[in-house]
């Protein structure tokens, strides 16, 4: 059972009579209510116990005094309360060395200053069971003031059962009131309170946090008076990839009455404006709701400083590592309090190996003055820097809340001079990312977003270059703009072979509601090649939109029915493709289950074509919070030389998807080299290979391994074996920062960070002398989550801090040995093992330097696997490994 469900057993059953309240609240004149009050925090992982808790206890009397009556309405008073006797405990049982409580008095810890103005009385004006005015002094520590709110707070409370809005220590809330005999219960609807700062979050829900919270009061009575309250808050911040990665706070006031003395007599006056001045003509009126209270640091070391400490973990070399990831996230928080001129201290001091880690973490913290200091720093009009220019646009489309202030400056920079064209590309393809974050918050029609929106629109619509189309259709791909349909369509039915690819692979990102029969027309024109032929690549992945999303029986009859007269890859692919989407129940195989109940369409012909392509799809993790998986489509050309490669991981949370990776690559024109035959209609092809990423979300501009014979041949003869970089860096991928106003008067800081250490490479290798061609993707990354917890209310810090860090490397290699045919060809998608770390960190401290600091951790060891993908791989792979193995034995 709950601490709150005992102590409310205690008070009910508790010797105070049940007899129901005549009349409203009210104290009597000329006499000193004694209260019991105390207030505590517990802050603790999510699954915590009570006996193991950071936080602290605040101990006090109160004394409530009535000096004023209105004499036309008895419960229209004017009171006084005063806290004495403050002393500070431990929330959880611990031993002398462990308490930094033992031997402090309330004025030690809180200074002379504080503890003489927490002592200080205010007055309530109040009517009816609520709190009208309160008046305090102005030169109080805004910290004392809320504390002094949140004793306030208790005040208010009504005893019919009712619903209404009430202002207090939280803000403007919805409360819902249950009155019963003596018993009153106040509920406080947090999630509606208003005039409290928030915070922000991640723009995925994937990479976002959960968090509930309660509040609830007990007030029990007794002959017109309050003679007891307990009010407990309870707030739970839980990562929605992983719940169990978790904080929570508890929040404690409890009010108990204790006896009553000789107190002071009623003021006789007309105006409560003249008591209040009588009582203490320095009283003045401030708000209940809370104020903010600034946080500074004393003893902080500059940003250069704490940049030269943790600088060698942000070396290239240690990227792969979670030490690095964690120290960018203790930078990214840095930066987010520094200045302009500090920041551009830092960058213009570092030196080139750490330099761009330096501008992933300045461009992440994502202020106005980070932003202002990267924008000066870098020089968009020359091309000797434009690998820090590609980390800081990267960074700008990881952005987890981007401002207008950004997406104005990237437009500018468009508009201004670019000396890099590949710059260029990137700005007005991360220009679309920013769109669609901002879509995402209900921002669409903000005016810098309209704009963004025009540029890439009429962009994609008008730009006459080849390469200018692409630039702007990846750019819509990032936005996913509805508008952007029908120019999509056109461009994937009439333009060339590279742009209706693009532009077919963008439609296949948009949400089935956006695919209208217009874009099912399109593409089924598309695949059945009604109006000019297309690639293959194209129409497959037309006949993938159209699986996904309802097809008709007639649609998939006839894409079944045309699969005899294909190429013999093609079809083969499509096989695959067919039989994947039955095994693993995606969208379209109810229709394609009824379909094949036609002898006409599924018979031994048709579904016995021979080939090396495939598709296969399956979870890389499936639990309660969240689940992944993994695809992997492979289309070869008829000479068994890879076309097209596709591989995607999903992450699915809270019934909601993110694209964690997609790596493509494709070749074409590349049969000259074996002396092989191109498929139909693909001879005049030139011999190109590439590849094109997606992270998180986010189109990444394409990288391009050669265009043209002559550049194959050079890099062949020039390789070092290395291969190349897709993207590199660091990402802020879980971002949530919040604030929780408690009624006691403190406020709990809830932060969720995570970051992400990745490298995606990739290469093509072929060898003419072991008629071996091989292309290889390798996705290497370090992850740390933190989760953290504080309530500092400046001369106690208190809190807890989760975290989970691990350290991963996932290969994705296909070889093809053309010495024989038909080809073999064998894909693997191996996990290496890697180490799991989870800790929790409970910390408090006061101004004196004393301190307690508890962490536990558990480590494990993942072992590695090779994903499973479909049988005749396996088959093959046992065939190439063998002929491996007998080769080595001539030797």
């Amino acid at each position: 059972m709950s601490t709150l469900g005992v102590l409310l057993i205690l008070l009910i059953s508790s010797s105070i009579s049940a007899k129901p309240q005549r009349g409203g609240l009210r104290f009597n004149a000329e006499k000193t209510y004694k209260y019991s009050y105390t207030m505590e925090v517990q802050l603790d992982r999510g699954r915590g116990t009570d006996k193991d808790s950071a936080g602290f206890k605040i101990a006090s009397n109160i004394n409530v005094d009535l000096l004023w009556r209105n004499s036309s309405n008895e419960e229209d008073q004017l009171i006084r309360i005063t806290i004495t006797d403050v002393n500070f405990e431990n929330v959880s049982e611990r031993t002398d060395d462990k308490n930094i409580f033992k031997d402090s008095t309330g004025g030690g810890i809180l200074g002379k200053t504080n503890l003489a103005a927490l002592k200080s009385p205010v007055l309530i004006h109040w009517i009816n069971g609520k709190v009208k005015t309160l008046y305090s002094f102005s030169n109080e520590p805004v910290i004392i003031q809320n504390i002094k709110r949140g004793l306030t707070s208790l005040f208010q409370v009504q005893l019919t059962t009712t619903s209404q809005t009430e202002v207090d220590v939280s803000g403007k809330c919805k409360v819902n009131y249950q009155a019963h005999d003596n018993k009153v219960t106040k509920v406080k609807l947090l999630d509606s309170c208003k005039g409290v700062q928030r915070g922000f979050t991640s723009h995925s829900k994937v990479l976002g946090v959960n968090t509930t919270s309660t509040s609830a009061s007990i007030y029990l009575l007794e002959k017109n008076l309050i003679h007891s309250v307990l009010s407990e808050e309870h707030i739970l911040v839980s990562l929605n990839l992983r719940q169990e990665l978790a904080a929570k706070v508890l929040s404690k006031q409890r009010l108990e009455f204790q006896l009553t003395k000789t107190g002071p007599k009623q003021i006789q006056a007309q105006q409560i404006s003249s008591v209040v001045n009588s009582v203490n003509p320095e009283y003045v009126s401030i708000p209940l709701t809370s104020a903010a209270v600034k946080v500074t640091c004393k003893r902080c070391p500059s940003l250069i400083e704490y940049w030269k400490t943790i600088r060698e973990e942000l070396e290239p070399k240690n990227l792969a590592k979670a030490s690095a990831t964690r120290s960018f996230l203790l930078l990214v928080q840095a930066l987010r309090k520094a200045k302009k001129e500090d920041i551009l201290k830092v960058l213009r001091s570092e030196k080139d190996s750490t330099l761009p880690q330096l501008v992933d973490a300045v461009t992440s913290a994502q202020t106005s003055a980070s932003l202002a200091a990267m924008l000066e720093f870098l020089d968009f009009g020359n091309d000797s820097s434009t690998i820090l220019q590609e980390r800081f646009l990267y960074a700008c489309g990881f952005a987890s809340h981007p401002t207008e202030e950004l997406l104005k400056a990237l437009m500018a920079k468009l508009n201004g001079k670019i000396k890099s064209n590949d710059i260029r590309e990137t700005v007005v393809i991360i220009i679309g990312a920013l769109i669609r974050k901002f879509c995402q918050k209900g921002q669409c029609e903000l005016p810098a977003v309209i704009k963004a929106k025009e540029i890439i629109l009429n962009g994609a619509e008008s730009a006459k270059k080849e390469s200018d189309i692409e630039m702007y259709i990846l750019s819509l791909k990032n936005s996913l703009l509805p508008d952007a349909i029908p120019i999509l369509l056109k461009h994937a039915e009439s333009g060339t072979g590279p742009i209706s690819n693009i532009a077919v692979s963008t439609i296949q990102k948009y949400e089935r509601v956006y695919i209208t029969e217009e874009v099912r027309k399109t593409m089924n024109r598309i695949y059945h090649q009604n109006r000019r032929t297309h690639e293959k690549t194209v129409r497959t992945s037309a006949a993938d939109i159209i699986f996904n999303n309802n097809p008709s029986y007639m649609e998939v009859k006839n894409i079944l029915l045309s699969i005899g007269e294909l190429p013999t890859e093609m079809s083969k692919y499509l096989l695959s493709k067919i039989q994947d989407i039955l095994r693993f129940k995606l969208p379209g195989s109810e229709m394609i289950w009824k379909v094949l109940k036609d002898t006409v369409v599924h018979n031994y012909d048709r579904f016995s074509k021979i080939g090396s392509s495939s598709a296969y799809s399956g979870y890389m993790k499936q639990e309660t919070d969240s689940s992944s998986t993994y695809s992997l489509d492979i289309l070869y050309s008829g000479s068994g030389i890879l076309r097209k490669s596709n591989m995607n991981i999903f992450i699915f949370s809270q019934e909601t998807e993110l694209q964690a990776t997609q790596v493509v690559i494709e070749a074409q024109g590349l049969e000259s080299l074996i002396a092989a035959k191109a498929d139909e209609g693909e001879g005049d092809l030139e011999s190109l290979a590439g590849m094109s990423a997606v992270l998180f979300g986010v189109q990444l501009k394409p990288v391009t391994f050669f265009r043209g014979y002559s550049d194959l041949m050079a890099k062949m003869f020039t390789a070092t074996g290395e291969p190349m970089n897709v993207v590199k860096g660091l990402i802020l991928l879980v971002d949530h920062a919040q604030s929780f106003q408690l009624q006691s008067g403190l406020k709990a800081i809830v932060e969720f960070q995570g970051g992400l250490a990745i490298d995606i490479s990739g290469g093509m290798d072929f060898s003419l002398w072991y008629q071996e061609s091989k292309t290889t993707v390798t996705n290497r990354g370090a992850v740390v989550v933190v989760g953290n917890i504080t309530v500092d209310s400046l001369f106690i810090k208190s809190g807890v801090e989760v975290s989970v860090e691990t350290e991963a490397l996932l290969d994705f290699i296909s070889t093809v040995k053309f010495s024989e045919y038909p080809f073999l060809v064998c894909m693997q998608m191996v996990k290496d093992e890697f180490p799991f770390r989870q800790y929790v960190t409970k910390y408090e401290s006061l101004p004196s330097g004393k301190s307690y600091v508890s962490r536990k951790g558990r480590k494990m060891l993942v072992a590695g696997s090779e994903f499973p993908l479909h049988h005749e791989n396996s088959a093959m792979c046992k065939k190439i490994f063998a002929k491996e193995s007998d080769s080595e034995e001539w030797f």
